[in-house]
């Protein structure tokens, strides 16, 4: 039996490599699934991602399974008990974030597009693939990251760095940034 090599990251945890080998770089093509990713990146964002991914049912159940119209809709009150459900990263203004980027991903469909077609654009609908040989080979942004964090900021989206928005490009498999000597790749 061939021997499973995986990126040298996803190796302190089995939900961490079963992220890696089931969803990492894998193309997302569901609105919904997107903006989970989105909302779950903007979560990470001075903070490592397997804190996130220990924390995502919780984020499940605060933001109701990731469906948009009703993140949008989110009240007050929802707010306040966001705020105190220790099962998730308890930062305001990142849940405040969330829910002005679920506004914002309505006015895009709106408008007559979708958070999907956003993204797949800006890579002409083609995951970019890339073999990096190391870990230092890959980066933590890039001028594609940094030209749609300033969009979606023209747009009014929060906690969308470019940092954020390339580990989001990673994740959702706009970019496919597993290691040349990856099983996965």
């Amino acid at each position: 039996m061939d021997e499973i090599i995986r990126c040298p990251w996803c190796e302190s945890s089995s939900l961490y490599r079963d992220y890696h080998d089931k969803e990492w770089g894998k193309p997302v093509r569901s609105e919904r699934r997107m903006f989970e990713f989105l909302l779950l990146e903007s979560f990470q964002a001075g903070l490592s991602w397997i804190t996130v991914l220990n924390k995502r049912e919780n984020f499940r159940q605060v933001f109701h399974q990731f469906h948009i119209e009703r993140i949008a809709n989110m009240s007050e009150l929802e707010i306040s008990a966001a705020l105190q459900y220790k099962g998730i990263i308890r930062h305001e203004g990142k849940i405040r974030a969330a829910i002005n980027n679920a506004q914002r991903t309505i006015e895009l469909q709106q408008s007559g597009s979708s958070l999907v077609d956003f993204f797949w654009s800006y890579v002409d609908h083609t995951p970019i693939t890339n073999t990096p040989k190391n870990i230092d080979q890959v980066p933590a942004l890039t001028p594609l990251a940094i030209q749609i964090s300033k969009d979606l900021k023209k747009r009014g989206f929060k906690f969308v760095g470019p940092t954020t928005i390339y580990a989001h490009m990673q994740a959702t498999g706009l970019v496919n940034d597993h290691l040349a000597s990856c099983s996965f790749k």
